[in-house]
């Protein structure tokens, strides 16, 4: 089975273009490794999102919405663009993070 193509980004790498709207791009420097556990727990959350909304569990709704955004912020997604941060700042963002995202995984049943 073939991995789907990259997704087309605009000329300065910043976003991508996923039907002719424009998202900002993962921050390019952050080691694989690291970017796939974070997009690890992105899809955790937006799982957890679907969940509550079917379950009409607000509290939980709000808390997985929460690790959504830390995890687009970390991995560069949302809040301070990457390209205007220091690699020092660049660093910091995704493993504070990680490091978050990690402590509010929850429990296994």
């Amino acid at each position: 089975m073939d991995s789907p193509a990259p997704p087309e980004r605009t000329p300065d790498g910043r976003y991508i273009v996923v039907n002719g709207r424009r998202w900002r791009a993962t921050d390019p420097r952050i080691p694989e490794d690291v970017a796939a556990v974070l997009r690890r727990h992105l899809m955790a959350a937006r799982r957890a999102v679907a969940a509550a909304r079917r379950n009409e569990d607000k509290a939980a709704e709000g808390l997985a919405r929460s690790r959504v955004h830390t995890a687009k912020v970390a991995l560069g997604e949302r809040g301070t663009p990457w390209w205007d941060q220091s690699d020092a700042e660049r660093r910091e963002r995704w493993e504070n993070g990680a490091s978050e995202l990690d402590a509010a995984e929850p429990e296994a049943d």
